[in-house]
């Protein structure tokens, strides 16, 4: 990574849940891409030890966040206006998903969990950060969703509903912040090598059995899901929004 330029000088960034994986990745291209990154995640340990990895100096700011709760998305959102003066870049990639067998077993406890942290954690971060945009008359709002979204999927039920939520989200915002040069989109990977899905993809028969079903024949490297996302948040994008990216290999279109 850090072949593309995206001339994202100077922006700043929140990235939420970006301690590990796609979001950590994320943070990691947008520094080098010498923006002003501000990642958030639970706990301050996750946080200490990406700050170690990215190596950012005063370009990076860490702040512990849950952001299922409107307070602490608030005290997120003012940190980094307090800090930069100002937010040009939203990426939503908190994400977690619980194993869940027949949607009609699920426990609402299980459920509640699954989708604060998916999707009401994404709306309310990009609540409080679109309103900010709206006032500066420009922003870049770029959520990660996923193919669960739209492909019905054991075990990945309640996950998968709460992804569709967020494209549905985007499409709204879109809609409602176009007027004020506010971009709002998302990407939709498939399968990607992270910790995140590693039970699927280190499980040979579960890996043989998606790449079966994906015209590239193999899953995604996570730098794969990262230029998209730059591309999204950058100018090259100022006339795409209310999109949803499908990064998939082609899974979709068999």
């Amino acid at each position: 990574m850090g072949l593309l330029s995206y001339n994202l000088d100077g922006k700043v960034a929140i990235v939420t849940g970006g301690t590990r994986g796609i979001g950590l990745a994320i943070a990691r291209e947008l520094l080098h891409q010498n923006a002003k990154v501000v990642i958030c995640a639970r706990k301050q340990e996750g946080l200490d030890k990406a700050k170690e990895i990215l190596k950012a100096g005063d370009n990076l700011l860490t702040c512990v966040a849950h952001i299922a709760k409107e307070e602490d998305v608030n005290a997120l959102v003012d940190t980094t206006v307090k800090a930069f003066s100002k937010i040009d870049i939203l990426i939503n990639n908190v994400g977690m998903n619980l194993p869940t067998g027949s949607l009609i077993d699920v426990e609402l406890s299980a459920w509640q969990k699954i989708i604060d942290s998916n999707l009401t954690g994404t709306f309310l971060v990009s609540k409080k950060v679109g309103g900010i945009m709206r006032q500066q008359k420009n922003g870049k709002i770029v959520s990660i969703s996923s193919i669960a979204g739209r492909l019905a999927s054991p075990g990945m039920n309640v996950y998968g509903i709460a992804k569709a939520g967020i494209e549905m989200m985007t499409k709204n915002l879109a809609l409602e912040l176009a007027p004020f040069n506010v971009q709002v989109n998302a990407v939709a990977p498939g399968m990607v090598r992270t910790d995140f899905s590693k039970p699927f993809w280190s499980n040979d028969a579960i890996h043989d059995m998606i790449v079966k079903n994906i015209p590239m024949g193999r899953i995604a490297e996570v730098d794969e899901v990262v230029h998209p996302v730059l591309f999204l948040a950058s100018d090259g994008a100022r006339y795409i929004t209310g999109q949803t990216l499908l990064i998939d290999g082609g899974a979709s279109i068999v």
